[in-house]
């Protein structure tokens, strides 16, 4: 057997897999990663605390096969931010000057005066991020770093997105993706460079210095083969063998996204515009590919060839998705009694209970006095806008069960009406465009309730592939067979109505922070 190493590192652990020329994924090792988060709204992680919990991963996996039948590693990894100093070793980003935490987690929102500031530019090349750049992205976060820790900017040496740094890490080769690069640091795709005006104006043109080495002179295409693969001295460290070849990274939705949108299944056409794949997990990553450029309001992109050939890529999401519902069962006071009566400390176990009781013994219109605004962590599409906050209406006294399944459905219909937005303001920029089929895969794709709410909500087929695991199948540069569930008419009416109070929430409390911006 030959095999394709495949490593896809997410917010909280480490994922390897041995997968075959087949396109089969084999068992399956995890390790966990520390997730710190010092203080509200920054989050941060230590790039030496991620890299053993690879190599432990990765020595896991392959102990049971010969060096010679591994053909290739493919690396994906959340878009985290990851600081190196002139020795190339980590760099504070901590505000309490925490040495080991230098890593910026994607779901940071420290840099919301940066982003705002960034954004009053309206330079052109917000053009490619939906006409606002998020706190989530790169630039913002740089410009913190600058404001706010003068001695780790003048040391900092390299900046990293983290599957760069992981391939870094295996090659010693300072090689970019162009997928990240486009994706969150505002890499020029189309001309192959850095757009100096913007960084002038934004007050980052030192990173010009060295043609622009701290983030990146050599940028290729996922996919395309990094310098002389593995390293001799991480070869020993890992059991493999030197010059073992390693692929150009992709951030890891977009590595899931590969995989899911060339997912086949009888009935479904094949024109991959009519498509929109959804990587669900902590957050929520929506991605559709377009054969034109075409930009969408709040929706970030259009990038192109971050994913495939001649092609532009549309991304939408939501900051916090199966982190929501966590947080929603967490919080409420019924849920210690179920742990209780399920013997179990464990919240997969309350969420399999919830979707049965919702399954067995209640109409989808339990929810219909509840309603839930879901940016608990703000708006990433189609407002752009880091400042909303969570709502809900209809909240009584109850602290039963019942009152648990009521609203912990209503989350899920308002993740689900979330979905619909992001797809209608997609059609509005395009209106040629109409998408019939959700591919999903992530944790939520195997939350039957949360499936078919998004069938129901949106009127499109979903199709979950039967191998479930498209990060590491698209690490591998593989796709995946599929199944579908398609919606249930019957409440069509219900949740038209209720797709117009969530996007009622919207509008009050816009216009309630308006009203105290005005005090």
């Amino acid at each position: 057997m030959e095999y394709l190493l495949s490593v896809d590192v997410g917010t909280s652990s480490v994922r390897a897999a041995l997968v075959s020329t087949r396109g089969k994924v084999g068992s399956i090792v995890v390790c966990p990663i520390q997730e710190l988060s010092p203080q509200p709204h920054v989050y941060e992680q230590s790039s030496e605390d991620i890299w053993q919990s690879v190599c432990k991963a990765i020595n896991d996996v392959t102990k049971d096969v010969s060096p010679e039948q591994i053909k290739g590693v493919g690396v994906d990894a959340t878009c985290s931010l990851v600081a190196l100093d002139s020795n190339h070793q980590p760099l504070t980003v901590n505000p309490n000057g925490e040495s080991n935490h230098n890593v910026i987690l994607w779901m940071d929102h420290r840099a919301v005066a940066e982003a705002h500031f960034i954004n009053k530019t309206e330079h052109s090349v917000l053009d490619n991020v939906g006409g606002t750049i998020s706190p989530e992205m790169e630039t913002p976060k740089l410009l913190w770093l600058k404001n706010h820790l003068t001695e780790s900017w003048k040391k900092a040496g390299l900046f990293f997105d983290l599957p760069d740094f992981l391939t870094w890490k295996l090659t010693g080769d300072e090689t970019r993706s162009l997928c990240s690069l486009v994706c969150k640091w505002t890499y020029d795709s189309h001309n192959r460079c850095w757009n100096e005006d913007y960084f002038e104006k934004i007050g980052l043109i030192d990173l010009k210095q060295n043609q622009w080495r701290a983030i990146g002179t050599n940028v290729k295409h996922p996919g395309d083969p990094i310098g002389n693969g593995v390293s001799s001295a991480v070869a020993q460290q890992l059991g493999l063998n030197p010059g073992t070849p390693v692929s150009v990274s992709m951030i890891d939705a977009h590595a899931g996204a590969l995989a899911l949108l060339v997912t086949n299944a009888p009935g479904i056409t094949n024109d991959f515009e009519s498509r929109l794949g959804m990587i669900c997990g902590t957050s929520t990553c929506h991605m559709a590919i377009a054969r034109t450029e075409v930009q969408v309001p709040g929706i970030w992109g259009p990038y192109y060839e971050v994913i495939l050939s001649n092609t532009y890529l549309l991304e939408g999401g939501q900051s916090a998705a199966g982190k929501l519902l966590d947080h929603v069962i967490d919080t409420h006071p019924a849920t210690t009694n179920i742990k209780m009566k399920l013997n179990t400390k464990e919240l997969r176990a309350v969420v399999q209970y919830l979707n049965h009781v919702i399954e067995t013994k209640h109409s989808t219109e339990i929810t219909a006095k509840c309603h839930v605004w879901p940016d608990y962590h703000g708006n990433r599409s189609p407002l752009a806008d880091p400042q909303m906050r969570g709502a809900i209406l209809g909240l009584n006294l109850d602290r039963s069960e019942t009152s648990l399944v009521i609203l912990y459905l209503a989350t899920i219909q308002a993740l689900a009406y979330g979905t619909r937005h992001i797809i209608d303001s997609i059609h509005k920029a395009d209106q040629s465009r109409h998408i019939s089929t959700l591919l999903m895969t992530g944790g939520l794709a195997k939350n039957s309730v949360y499936v078919q709410t998004h069938a129901d909500v949106t009127g499109c087929t979903v199709l979950c592939p039967h191998e479930e695991e498209c990060m590491l199948l698209g690490c591998a540069m593989l796709a995946a067979g599929a199944g579908g569930v398609k919606p249930q008419h019957e409440y069509s009416t219900f949740h038209e109505k209720k797709y117009r109070v969530f996007l009622k929430l919207m509008e009050t409390q816009i216009e309630c922070r308006r009203l105290m911006q005005e005090l």
